[in-house]
């Protein structure tokens, strides 16, 4: 069966299980699967925000290549299809690490970045909720360098259905214990630390797919057994319609709230690794 069909068996394949072990092995055992701004993250972030920007970031890249002719070079065409996907895997995974990090560090950046944190409850669809116009520039990102070095067709598949499975995953509510393999494969005991609340605008645990990025460049944090306090958006009145979420990004900055926010940020993000245990 083509990967054109199977990739929406996939994820929603793959949603299903996951909010099995959410209900069977919770890490927060008081979460609720429809919680507080669940059918908003599920038809306008998840289904609706997904589809239509799909259809935009590739016209914008097919554009692109139209204009500059680049993808004809097929500079990595000639590869083993599986050294093409951990070539693609592995490179937007680095940038998106950085690219993180400077969300957190730049008030700007912040704004559009913002809503992803904004959930009260992280769960196997809170990793859905992302600001349109961060969405458009990563995966305009994540998908320009594969039809313009000539990729094969299958891996922007294989690309999306490991960013929606692993952003599930990731983000779960499940009571994981990865042990050794936290320190090279990201997983939902560091990532939901990124989110907690006395975390001040998440500024640790910046790593997707592969932790190594974190544990690299010091940004690691994974204390045992605390666990967060809760999380979401510390003193900030966020709304909860879609579409008052996007216009709120675009609020006046207040002098006050955004100084205490970036020293917020200089002080959590040189935080020093700390080994699981």
């Amino acid at each position: 069966m083509p990967l054109e069909i199977t990739s929406p068996i996939i994820v929603v394949g793959s949603a299903c299980i996951v909010i099995l072990l959410e209900r069977l092995f919770p890490y927060d055992g008081h979460q609720t699967l429809l919680r507080s701004g669940f059918f908003s993250d599920l038809a306008f972030y998840a289904i609706l925000q997904s589809y239509l920007l799909g259809y935009i970031i590739f016209f914008f890249v097919d554009w692109i290549d139209h204009t500059t002719g680049m993808s004809r070079l097929r500079l990595v065409s000639d590869w083993p299809i599986v050294w093409q996907a951990i070539f693609f895997l592995v490179l937007h995974d680095l940038y998106i690490y950085w690219f993180h990090r400077w969300q957190h560090a730049s008030k700007y950046l912040w704004r559009i970045h913002e809503a992803h944190h904004s959930s009260p409850d992280v769960d196997w669809l809170s990793g859905a909720r992302s600001h349109s116009i961060e969405i458009l520039i990563n995966q305009t990102i994540e998908y320009a360098p594969i039809v313009l070095l000539g990729a094969s067709p299958q891996i922007a598949l294989f690309k999306g259905i490991a960013d929606s499975v692993w952003g599930m995953y990731i983000h779960s509510n499940i009571d994981v214990h990865s042990g050794f393999l936290q320190y090279v494969i990201n997983g939902p005991e560091m990532h939901r630390w990124h989110h907690a609340r006395e975390i001040t605008e998440g500024g640790i645990n910046f790593s997707t797919k592969l932790a190594i990025w974190d544990w690299m460049f010091g940004t690691a944090y994974l204390p045992r057994p605390v666990k967060p306090s809760g999380y979401g958006l510390a003193g900030v009145n966020f709304p909860k319609n879609y579409f008052a979420q996007h216009i709120f990004a675009f609020r006046k900055f207040d002098r006050t709230s955004d100084e205490k926010g970036s020293q917020a940020n200089e002080d959590t993000g040189t935080q020093p690794s700390q080994s699981i245990g």
